[in-house]
């Protein structure tokens, strides 16, 4: 089976109180992309285990990954045999705050329960996700969402206007678990996600500029710089609905306007950040 794997942009990310386990309640608004990985996914009997290789040499040799284990939650549950060769062809940054790894999970719970004629629902589908990453239920999900708790609360939204998305990624990317290990060093931002929320059903593009914002900026930015000089960048060059992604350190322009982007991204493209224009799904 083939199957799309799309990334996401967090538009507003605002961390609220610890839990004791030391995940953190966050309030996000989440906006789907077109750009996508692709997953060819082929059941192979002989196999003993699963197997998942990719076209980005970083995640070359995993043996376990998010595909693998969205695979061992699904076999846990109904006890099938077959093995598999999940082939992940990358167009989404790794390590950039895009949801690329929970994205391509959710991708493979979605083609499997095709494949074995499971029949479950999205719903139960995400029930089965959740232990394995709080992202995966959006991605299954596909849509706009303000999602809530751990991130796996969701509530959609019907942004009035389709935006033209210029990501720019410094060569480094950050990790999660660190970001958000850091987060409590730092104050939190004046972000309020109603008023985000309503001014991207609304169509107000002011509005967003004077509410969003990312709590995880100030630690990502701390350990590693670049990426407050691509968002400053962004901004001084007209864009100002710029920010950096969930924990980053792919940052994004949002616009209207696709000559602008693609000007922007002409100029970037002499750097040696990763530039890729794409757009919001609507």
């Amino acid at each position: 089976m083939n199957i799309k794997s799309y990334a996401k942009i967090n538009l507003a990310l605002k961390v609220e109180s610890t839990r004791e386990d030391g995940y953190h309640f966050i309030r996000m608004v989440n906006l789907p992309l077109e750009l996508h990985d692709v997953l060819d996914i082929d059941t192979h009997p002989a196999f003993g285990v699963t197997h998942v290789i990719c076209d980005e040499m970083r995640l070359l040799g995993l043996r376990s990954n998010l595909c693998t284990k969205a695979v061992d939650a699904l076999r846990a549950k109904f006890g099938f045999k077959q093995q598999f060769m999940i082939h992940i062809h990358k167009e989404i940054p790794f390590a950039a705050g895009l949801g690329g790894g929970s994205s391509n999970a959710a991708a493979v719970l979605v083609a499997l329960n095709k494949m074995l004629k499971l029949g479950l629902s999205i719903d139960e589908l995400a029930e089965i996700a959740l232990p394995l990453g709080s992202d995966i239920p959006f991605f299954l999900k596909g849509t706009s969402a303000l999602a809530e708790g751990i991130g796996n609360q969701l509530t959609p939204i019907h942004p009035k206007k389709k935006y033209w998305v210029l990501l720019v990624k410094p060569q480094k990317g950050l990790s999660t678990k660190d970001v958000y290990g850091r987060v409590d060093e730092f104050p939190r931002l004046d972000i309020d996600i109603e008023e985000v929320v309503r001014a991207l059903e609304n169509g107000d593009d002011e509005g967003i500029v004077q509410h969003f914002g990312n709590d995880l900026y100030l630690p990502a930015k701390d350990m590693l710089p670049e990426v407050e000089t691509v968002v400053e960048m962004l901004r001084k060059d007209g864009f100002p609905i710029a920010a950096m992604s969930g924990s980053g350190s792919c940052c994004f322009a949002l616009s209207t306007d696709l000559h602008k982007i693609k000007a922007e991204e002409k100029k970037l493209l002499r750097t040696d950040y990763d530039v890729i224009v794409t757009s919001t799904r609507l």
